[in-house]
C-alpha cells in the first residue's frame, strides 16, 4: 500500500514535529518574556513564581518538593525573587520554624503582565493563519490535553496500584 507509513516513521515525524512546536513556542515565550516588565526571570525562578501563584502560601521545603529541586537552590531562587521584589516571606502561621511564601503584588503584577504579553504574542501568529488552520489547531490541542490527561491519570493509577 503505496500511502501507508511505517509505525517507526510516523514517531519520527512525530517527534519532528513536535520539536520544531516546542522550539517555536519557546521563541513565542521568551519574547512575551523579554517584553514584560521589570526585569526578566530565568526560567527556574519562573516556575518558582507559577508555583507560588497556584500554591499559596507554601513554605520552602514543599516548593522544593514541588520543584524536584535541593533546598539551597530553592532558597537561592527565592532570595533574587525576593531581592526583585516578587515574593514575600513571613511567619508561618502554623509553625514558627517555618517561612511562609507568597507573591508580592509586584509578583502578582509581573505574572500578570507576562501572561498578556505572551498571549499577545501567540494570538497573533494564530491569528494569521487560515480559519481552516486555527479549526484543526484547536482540534489537536483539545486532544493533545485530553491525551495529557489521560497520561497523568494513569501515572497517578499506576502509583496506587505500586502503593
Amino acid at each position: 500500500m503505496a500511502g501507508e507509513t511505517s509505525p517507526g516513521a510516523d514517531r519520527d515525524a512525530a517527534v519532528s514535529a513536535s520539536r520544531e512546536v516546542i522550539e517555536l513556542l519557546e521563541v513565542l515565550w521568551n519574547k512575551g518574556r523579554d517584553m514584560a516588565s521589570p526585569a526578566p526571570v530565568s526560567s527556574s525562578q519562573l516556575r518558582v513564581l507559577y508555583v507560588l501563584d497556584r500554591d499559596r502560601p507554601i513554605n520552602l521545603r514543599t516548593l522544593g518538593e514541588v520543584l524536584g529541586a535541593a533546598p539551597s537552590s530553592v532558597s537561592r531562587m527565592c532570595d533574587r525573587l525576593d531581592a526583585l521584589g516578587f515574593v514575600e516571606r513571613s511567619p508561618s502561621s502554623s509553625s514558627r520554624r517555618e517561612l511562609e511564601l507568597r507573591l508580592s503584588a509586584r509578583g502578582v503584577s509581573y505574572l500578570a503582565d507576562l501572561r498578556t504579553r505572551r498571549e499577545a504574542a501567540l494570538l497573533g501568529v494564530i491569528s494569521a493563519m487560515p480559519s481552516a488552520e486555527r479549526a484543526a489547531l484547536a482540534a489537536g490541542l483539545s486532544s493533545f490535553r485530553l491525551a495529557v490527561e489521560g497520561a497523568a491519570s494513569e501515572g497517578s493509577d499506576d502509583a496506587a496500584e505500586t502503593a
